[in-house]
């Protein structure tokens, strides 16, 4: 009788057990699958092969800055797009000679998908920024600034120009260092395959 009791204890426990497991299993979280660049990676070429993926996403500074029309904004504000993130400054002469690139660059796969963020960082007065763009004809990117450049240290920008890709769910993924023809054909067909690479990030 004794051992009879003993073995339904012990197959209660069990079935406990058992029960347990399942409902931590199906509580459980699904992890969703890291995103694969490898195929972005191996477009690279030219100015291209300047810009760095990391091994892992990273998360991005929350510091907000002023937008172009005195607002305050974040760039988790455009979290469910590709954003290409360039840090630029009014007295920086490899900045005025890439700004009208990365502008082709917007006006050609700018969208819902994909958007060029322009964040002027340090000193730099609106009359000065305005006719910086005016002086090199670009109507399309915004006058964003960062004037204490406190965003800019918080993502360990080092100098100017510097450009960061994002991806859809508001992580670094690449950065280049230096001005780069994002006019190009290689830098359209890298940025073109990231668009399409997170495109399930959306969901």
């Amino acid at each position: 009788m004794k051992r009879n009791r003993s073995a339904s204890v012990y197959t209660g426990l069990a079935a406990i057990a058992i029960a347990a497991m399942s409902f931590v299993t199906q509580a459980a979280p699904a992890f969703a699958e890291a995103t694969d660049y490898s195929a972005v990676k191996e477009l690279r070429e030219g100015d291209m092969r300047k810009l760095i993926f990391h091994a892992e996403p990273k998360e991005i500074s929350e510091i907000s800055f002023i937008t172009g029309d005195e607002g305050n904004a974040t760039l988790q504000d455009y979290d469910g797009k590709v954003v290409l993130l360039n840090f630029w400054a009014t007295w920086c002469a490899p900045c005025r000679h890439e700004m009208p690139m990365l502008s082709e660059l917007q006006e050609i796969l700018g969208g819902e998908d994909f958007e060029v963020v322009t964040i002027a960082t340090g000193r730099n007065m609106v009359p000065a920024m305005v006719k910086f763009f005016e002086e090199i004809e670009v109507t399309n990117l915004p006058l964003h600034r960062d004037p204490k450049g406190t965003l800019a240290r918080d993502m360990r920008v080092l100098g100017l120009p510097a450009t960061v890709l994002l991806d859809r769910n508001g992580k670094e993924i690449a950065r280049l260092h230096g001005d780069a023809d994002w006019s190009s054909e290689n830098a359209r067909a890298i940025v073109a395959e990231v668009i399409n690479v997170t495109a399930t990030q959306k969901d």
